[in-house]
């Protein structure tokens, strides 16, 4: 346990200034064509997700509490890795890139009410108690993104500039200035119930609606890859190798089953929103992990007893085999898209970006 804790300590960093990073590049009007499938897609991924484990779980005579658990475990995808990903792929403004994005974020968001849930399943509070707990997590949502609305327009720029103008001669002032910014809105999300994931990609948001915008991005990039590195390094120390190697065989099926199940459920929800099947594959294919946070889910689930012994060891050997091996999955994404191609699932032509934007508008039009 203790050896989580350091590795989600690591992660956290990672994953705060990639998120910071991301939200510098945000782009409102791209949010608002994938909001639906970003949000309702990812609410629907989540649902289902716990539904169908929740549903094995009853039917193979387990606790129906455990498999609703391991749903919702499920359902999480890995920001720091798809992120960085797309990121060194150039393709975060890409269709592709932006659905996933907004999934994640979706998924950012939604941990919270995931946590208010965990006490409901461990039998510790009950059902009354879990949704009015949903319910001011809700509302403290509303309330910190209205307050940083507010200190975007009547802060931010005054303060970015007085920044710019102390650290004329050297940046290093004005590195120290976001970086602060940055963990102090993620200290504060994380405060009031949220994510510091959150908090870190609203911080980078609200710098993107100034001038100041790729000045910051710029000054913030050696700190993103570092961490970042840090945290990719840090997903082999939550290998149980012992574990691993006396269940190789159970692990691997495990992992082979995970990338199947999320790629099928993801890609069949995109298809739904009005996306075209090659940009529904390639999303469900970059949201097949299982992510960081379920570290987190998988630790407080452990406290409530809600999953214990070799169940807690199989899950979290999963979720790392499943990180470790994400990498070799999206090289593969290339061979996937070209097979599709061969076996008439997309057409023989390479998607143009006048083509993809003319898809996400006519995806945009159906969900209106």
């Amino acid at each position: 346990m203790l050896i989580v804790l350091q590795v989600e300590t690591v992660a956290q960093f990672g994953v705060v200034f990639l998120l910071f990073a991301l939200g510098l590049e945000f782009s409102l009007t791209k949010l608002k064509v994938v909001g639906p499938v970003a949000v309702l897609g990812g609410l629907l991924q989540i649902v289902i997700l716990m539904f169908l484990c929740g549903t094995t779980a009853m039917l193979c005579g387990a606790n129906l509490s455990e498999g609703v658990f391991v749903g919702c475990f499920l359902s999480m995808s890995s920001t720091a890795v798809v992120v960085k990903f797309l990121v060194e792929k150039n393709s975060n403004n890409a269709l592709h890139g932006q659905v996933t994005i907004g999934t994640l974020i979706f998924q950012d968001c939604a941990v919270g009410l995931l946590f208010a849930l965990l006490p409901v399943l461990g039998g510790n509070s009950g059902l009354l108690h879990g949704i009015i707990s949903m319910g001011k997590l809700l509302l403290i949502l509303s309330m910190y993104l209205s307050v940083a609305s507010i200190v975007t327009w009547s802060f931010v720029p005054r303060f970015l500039k007085l920044m710019i103008r102390l650290s004329s001669q050297t940046n290093e002032l004005y590195q120290l200035a976001v970086v602060a910014f940055c963990l102090l809105s993620a200290w504060c999300s994380d405060k009031l119930g949220l994510s510091l994931e959150l908090g870190s990609f609203v911080a980078g948001a609200m710098i993107s609606t100034t001038d100041f915008a790729q000045h910051t991005l710029d000054q913030v990039e050696p700190i993103r890859n570092l961490f970042a590195a840090l945290f990719l390094a840090s997903i082999g120390m939550l290998i149980h190798v012992q574990f691993l190697w006396t269940h190789v065989d159970i692990l691997l099926a495990s992992v082979i089953l995970v990338i199947v199940f999320k790629t099928t459920v993801a890609t069949m929800i995109t298809k739904v929103f009005g996306y075209n099947i090659r940009t529904s594959v390639i999303v469900g294919l970059l949201l097949a992990q299982i992510g960081e946070f379920a570290f987190v889910l998988l630790s407080r689930a452990s406290n409530l007893h809600i999953v214990q012994g070799k169940m807690y060891l199989l899950l979290l050997g999963t979720t790392a085999l499943s990180l470790v091996t994400t990498p070799v999955l999206f090289k593969l994404i290339p061979a996937i898209m070209h097979l599709g191609v061969l076996m008439h699932w997309f057409p023989v032509e390479n998607i143009t970006p006048d083509e993809e934007k003319v898809s996400m508008i006519e995806a945009h039009n159906r969900v209106l």
